[in-house]
């Protein structure tokens, strides 16, 4: 074995070998299903270290359930279409969408999400992902168009998505319609303005707003119905500012008395409360803003300004009419969209919607069938849920996407959808593919010129993992009951949990509106990375300077993939370059004590019958004890922890005390019993494979080197990664032998400490060495293992002292030097 291990050399090779060999093939894995429904990394910029850190402890999960006996398909996917790529085509290929146009743009798209692709395809293979790379799919694929357009079509048919002229969520920035789910709270400074209006006889009126530039927008002034201030105006009108125009005055119990004057004005739309007055007084609409964000060129001076600069006119003229008495500064929520952070404005447009306001408790339910990783995660969900107030919006008024498959018939409110054999199809690029009915012979047929919501297809992978491992024929109903049952649900969801609102939550849905039954099993909660500024890392934040081809240029994949273990699983954490540390320590350490044990065990049988002395029964026991909790750490999904328990048996008992207490049986084997000596070398063989075993998820690389150079030709399997842990995680139980070595091993280090306080080196030979202890059985023991101890304390002769206690020190005469320690183990 080469002296360093030069991590850059070792791990093309081994990427090589697996790639050759097929080694994480589902096929190649005999055993249960176990399948993931692995995240899609959104195609908007290269990736950051944050991307790094979730989807290898995907991989730790991955790799120890295959190796605890599961055929683990682990597909994986892109998601390279919507808003999101289209913004980051634009900025990487400095184009508009509507300037170059949408055919030649979707081209575009097309071609660049490609090479992006393949660069993270590239890197996600350089930190030794163990995916099943022959099943990944593009969810703007032909494959994935298909299984998308198909659940738009049934669930059209079964009623959860209906097609309404509503208000909407809107972002003037993207210029698309948005969901629920895209919005982030911010606060923000602001101004609560007291405006004046007049009432029929021209008394003033005063409402108090943070949004005077909607005055053109005013459709109601309302107060509360207990409110013996307004009583009197009840039918009366009122004029607005500027305006000019009279709008009625009425009494409604959502409008609070406390707040401002208490009456407020209602506009189409300022908020969701004017959105529910609108819908309850059945109020005129009256609109402002423009899609592109621009004020209307019915709003006077305001034509053709946007936001702010209408709100500063706005104050302006109020403020010279004298119809603006007060300004208040304040802060406030406002609701900005969560891809371009700009505030959302809510403008009616028609629009398709999914139907999930009538099924929150079924939603919620759902998530008691479902584990939970970590438990607590669960109150996130169910709290969104329950705070839902708007059915999720489909639509998006973009270019690259998934097409609605519909055509509209002039003139009406009816549609018509293809048939799915003829999926998937661009309602824009071609005709109606079935027969027009007759009652709508003659009227044309208009295509639908939105695309989906792509949430609307992520939430959908479930089907897209199932339809690619074709168990479902091209031509069967990919989301019948039969047909689900056979995969669904499927193991585990991992993700972040950013977007249990979005990806978990509408992927339950899809699933119980299709066939009833929860996605998955159980998910996984990961947190992010955290920049300095305790921000998530992110492309759009402009934070993620610490790229992983830079970090893979310095450090080993299996360090990175150390860093990646650190965290609590669901919990944020900091970027550590201190763990990176750790963990390369943790690799050349690994590398040479395997050196040493590849010396002493070439000739050794693993498979072979040796009878052990309490040294290797207490380490085989601690080996057992050391699994038995890895493995209770990982069930949950806790692989920090886990990770903790293999590095402690590493480390401490194996490295600092076994291979010290041996290494005198290694180097002068002719003073030790030919049968211990065998034995030791057995116990470094076997415990040496248990620890690659356990260290195989988190490190890769460096594990499958050593097993090439020192178990793969003994063990008959080709790749450490094949092995399973029931073949070699026996299970050993020697109390006795603990509780001999724990003393043995208290009297090594009372010794050593004794040799360094007198400035001697560890291998100095001391004359004798005093063993002060009560326990006449274990001192009976501890003479059986006499020569153990003299090799390990280089003592020429040791005695016991069973009677009274002895100080622990060290005393020089002309014999030499003579340690005295003292042992409280008990009768």
């Amino acid at each position: 074995m080469d002296k360093r291990y030069e991590h850059k050399d070792y791990e093309a090779k081994i990427r090589s070998k697996w790639d050759q060999e097929k080694t994480y093939a589902q096929e190649q894995h005999e055993g249960p299903m176990w399948s993931i429904d692995t995240p899609p990394p959104t195609v908007s910029g290269n990736l950051h270290i944050g991307h790094i850190f979730s989807y290898t402890q995907t991989d730790i999960v991955a790799r120890y359930k295959r190796m605890r006996g599961f055929s683990v398909y682990y597909p994986f996917g892109f998601d390279d279409n919507g808003l999101p790529t289209e913004r980051y085509i634009e900025k990487k290929c400095n184009v508009y969408a509507p300037t170059i146009g949408r055919s030649a743009f979707i081209d575009l798209c097309l071609k660049e999400t490609h090479e992006a692709e393949q660069q993270f395809m590239d890197l996600w293979q350089r930190m030794g992902l163990s995916v099943n790379w022959e099943h990944c799919y593009s969810t703007i694929s032909p494959q994935t168009r298909k299984i998308s357009q198909q659940s738009f079509i049934e669930l059209v048919n079964k009623g959860y998505i209906y097609r309404k002229h509503e208000p909407a969520l809107y972002c003037t920035t993207c210029r698309t319609s948005v969901a629920q789910a895209e919005l982030d709270d911010h606060q923000e400074a602001s101004f609560f303005n007291d405006i004046v209006f007049k009432d029929e006889q021209g008394n003033p009126l005063i409402i108090g707003t943070t949004r005077p530039e909607l005055l053109y927008s005013c459709v109601a002034l309302l107060y509360h119905p207990q409110d013996e201030r307004y009583q009197h105006l009840a039918g009366k009108q009122a004029q607005v500012p500027l305006a000019g125009h009279m709008v009625p005055i009425l009494a409604d119990d959502l409008v609070s008395m406390e707040k401002g004057t208490g009456l407020v004005m209602c506009c189409t739309f300022g908020d969701k409360t004017d959105i529910l007055w609108f819908k309850k007084h059945n109020l005129p609409y009256k609109q402002s803003i423009g899609f592109d964000g621009k004020w209307t060129a019915d709003t006077g001076s305001l034509a053709g300004l946007k936001v702010a600069d209408a709100r500063t006119r706005v104050v302006q003229e109020l403020e010279a009419h004298k119809a603006l008495i007060n300004r208040r500064p304040i802060e406030h929520s406002v609701s900005l969209h969560e891809r371009c952070k700009k505030p959302i404005e809510y403008l009616m447009l028609k629009q398709w919607f999914l139907n999930i306001l009538d099924y929150k408790q079924e939603f919620i339910a759902l998530a008691e069938q479902i584990s939970w990783y970590p438990a607590f995660m669960k109150a996130r969900y169910v709290d969104w849920v329950q705070n839902l107030n708007w059915d999720w919006c489909l639509s998006r008024q973009r270019f690259f996407g998934i097409p609605f498959p519909v055509w509209h018939v002039e003139g009406t409110d009816k549609f018509l959808l293809p048939p799915v054999s003829a999926l998937p199809i661009d309602p824009q690029e071609t005709a109606y593919p079935g027969e027009v009915p007759a009652e709508f012979a003659g009227r044309k047929l208009i295509a639908d010129t939105d695309v989906m919501d792509t949430w609307n297809t992520s939430s959908l992978t479930p089907y897209i993992c199932y339809q690619m491992l074709n168990l479902n024929p091209q031509d069967a109903d990919l989301f019948s009951d039969a047909a689900a049952q056979k995969f669904i649900p499927m193991s585990m969801r991992p993700q972040a949990h950013d977007i249990i609102r979005t990806w978990a939550f509408y992927t339950i849905v899809k699933s119980w509106m299709h066939n009833k039954q929860i996605p998955w099993s159980s998910i996984v909660i990961s947190g992010h990375v955290l920049a300095d500024a305790k921000e998530k890392l992110s492309k759009s934040k402009g934070n993620a300077s610490l790229s992983p081809e830079n970090l893979l240029q310095t450090y080993s994949a299996d360090t990175v993939r150390y860093w990646t273990a650190s965290g609590n699983l669901g919990q944020d954490v900091a970027f550590s370059d201190n763990q990176l540390k750790i963990g390369t320590r943790l690799v050349t350490k690994l590398w040479n004590a395997f050196r040493f044990i590849y010396e002493h065990t070439q000739e050794v049988d693993v498979a072979a019958k040796v009878t052990l002395s309490v040294e290797h029964q207490w380490l085989v026991h601690e080996a057992s004890a050391t699994y038995t909790s890895y493995e209770h750490y990982l069930e949950k999904n806790e692989f920090g922890l886990a990770l903790k328990s293999a590095e402690e048996f590493f480390w401490q008992h194996f490295c600092d005390n076994f291979l010290e207490l041996v290494k005198d049986q290694l180097f002068n084997p002719d003073a030790y019993d030919a049968a211990r000596v065998a034995a030791t070398r057995w116990t470094l063989a076997h415990v040496g494979l248990r620890i690659l075993q356990w260290f195989a998820p988190y490190m890769p690389f460096v594990t499958e080197t050593l097993y090439e150079a020192m178990y793969k030709s003994k063990v008959g399997i080709a790749s450490l990664h094949a092995t399973k842990f029931l073949s070699v995680q026996q299970d050993h139980i020697f109390p006795r032998s603990v509780e001999i070595m724990n003393v043995l091993l208290a009297i090594v280090a009372q010794v050593r400490k004794l040799k360094t306080e007198q400035q001697l080196a560890l291998n100095y030979q001391l004359a004798s060495l005093t063993i002060g202890i009560h326990d006449t059985a274990m001192i009976q023991d501890l003479q059986a293992a006499q020569q153990l101890i003299k090799g390990a304390t280089k003592a020429e002769l040791i005695t016991f002292e069973p009677k009274g206690t002895i100080q622990t020190h060290m005393r020089q005469d002309d014999t030499g030097w003579h340690a005295y320690t003292c042992q409280q183990a008990k009768e």
